[in-house]
This record gives structure tokens, C-alpha cells and sequence, in this order.
């Protein structure tokens, strides 16, 4: 049984010379406090810093850096007021980690995730880091065996066929073990059968975004293993006239232009 979670939040808000905020979030669960601090406000933050504290030890004590953040990094939550730093036990292994949510800054993008995994061998924290994009993602565990996964979409999707507004993106669908992130979409049928019904549905409900709608519908099935399903329909929805009119003009350039893109992206 997981170690029940106790999460304390203090936001200790004070007049500093250039009229910015600190606050402090802090985080505990078993044998692990981490305190999450930084100053500024929306949309500018400074000065993050993580401390992990083991049974009473300091272990890592380090600013929140990161080469996936074009300009220093901000607070996953871009209005401060939410909680971006959790402890979960990612692998099942009894060896709480500390994930970390950051954004990157501008108008709805992007999200990046750190991991601090306990190293015994030099008793602090190694942060290993992936960037999650557009969507972000949601930490689940989808086949309930104790083993949390990163659910979030294929970022490439977006402005691919369309504006951001109109762009849809499949799910994918990481695993962190080791230290390292693993695409490990095609282990959930079960989640790209869903996402797949809901791109179509859509697609066949908001034409005028088609393009950008059936992308993302195709490469699910693609993962799937119905190459010859895509195929079949996009000629059907071509010579039915619904993949023009998008950001590439022509219907017939669209289907290759998306074939030859999901062919790069690994899924046909």
C-alpha cells in the first residue's frame, strides 16, 4: 500500500523592492519533505529553488533549472496558486520520487516535467526532465498495477494541419523507469481505441478543421495496426471531398503530405 500523501501548501506572500511575491510550497509524504519556493508574478518568475529533505537529511538543495525552457522556467501552474511539485512512487518500487511541473512561459505553451530519483550510491536526487508540450501531461496508472505512466498527446501534431485552435494531436503515452522516459504508447490499445473514436467523432462533426482532425485519428489506428483501415478512408473522404479546404489546399497533396508524416513520426 502506497504512504498516504500529505500535502501543505504555504503561500507566505510579502511586499518585497520590486513588488514581486514569494511564495513557498511544500510537500510531504513518508520519509520526504520537499519545499518548492520561487518569487514573482504571473506571467514572471525568478529565483526557483527545490530542496529535498530524506529522514530529516537534506539531500538536494539546488535552483530549478532546465535546457527545455528557452527563458527561465516558471511555476507548472502559470498563476502560482496550484501545486507543482509531487511525490509518487513512479516505478512501484517503495522509492517515493519527486516530480516537478514547470512551464515554459507564453500564451499556452509549454509544459515540462522533472524527476528527482533517489541515487543511492551518491545519496542525493538525479533529475531527468522530458518536455511535455502543448497539452502537458496527466500521471496515471492505467493498467492499475501500481506502475504510473505519463499520459499526454504527440506534440508534432500541433500547427501541423492546421492553427493551434484547430489542431488535434493522438495520445502517447510515457513511462519513466531507470531514470529514463520510454514512449510506451502501444502497450494501451484499450486508451488509443478511445482516443481514436474521439478524433473521429470529431472529425466528422467540425469539417471545416478536417484536416487537422483525421491526422491524429489515423495515426492512432496506425499504432493500432489498420494501415490498410487509413488508407481505405482517407481515399473514401477524399473522393467524398472533406480533406480540402484546410491548411494545404489540395485534398490529394493533404493525404500524402499526412502519410509521409506519420510515416516519419513512426506510426505508418
Amino acid at each position: 500500500m502506497r504512504a498516504r500523501v500529505a500535502i501543505v501548501v504555504v503561500a507566505a506572500f510579502f511586499a518585497l523592492p520590486s513588488a514581486a511575491l514569494a511564495a513557498t510550497q511544500i510537500t510531504r509524504s513518508g520519509p520526504l519533505t520537499v519545499t518548492f519556493t520561487f518569487t514573482g508574478k504571473f506571467p514572471e518568475f525568478s529565483g526557483l529553488h527545490l530542496q529535498i529533505v530524506r529522514s530529516g537529511q537534506v539531500l538536494y538543495d539546488a535552483p530549478v533549472t532546465s535546457r527545455l525552457c528557452p527563458n527561465p522556467c516558471t511555476p507548472g501552474d502559470p498563476s502560482a496558486h496550484g501545486r507543482s511539485a509531487r511525490i509518487l512512487d513512479l516505478e512501484a518500487n517503495h522509492e517515493p520520487d519527486v516530480v516537478l511541473g514547470l512551464y515554459t512561459g507564453g500564451a499556452h505553451c509549454c509544459f515540462v516535467d522533472q524527476v528527482y530519483r533517489f541515487d543511492p550510491g551518491t545519496l542525493t536526487y538525479v533529475k531527468t526532465e522530458h518536455y511535455f508540450g502543448n497539452a502537458g501531461a496527466a500521471i496515471r496508472d492505467l493498467h492499475h498495477d501500481g506502475h504510473l505512466e505519463f499520459v499526454s498527446t504527440n506534440d508534432a501534431f500541433y500547427y501541423r494541419f492546421g492553427s493551434f485552435a484547430d489542431s488535434g494531436a493522438p495520445v502517447q503515452i510515457w513511462s519513466f523507469r531507470a531514470g529514463r522516459f520510454t514512449d510506451v504508447t502501444r502497450r494501451f490499445p484499450r486508451v488509443i481505441r478511445r482516443d481514436a473514436a474521439l478524433w473521429w467523432k470529431l472529425f466528422t462533426h467540425h469539417r471545416d478543421a478536417g484536416q487537422s482532425l483525421i491526422a491524429p485519428w489515423a495515426a492512432d489506428e496506425d499504432l493500432l495496426g489498420h494501415s490498410a483501415l487509413v488508407k481505405r478512408t482517407l481515399a473514401k473522404q477524399l473522393a467524398l471531398g472533406h480533406l480540402s479546404g484546410g491548411l494545404i489546399s489540395s485534398g490529394r497533396k493533404y493525404v500524402a503530405a499526412l502519410q509521409k508524416f506519420l510515416h516519419q513520426q513512426g506510426y505508418a
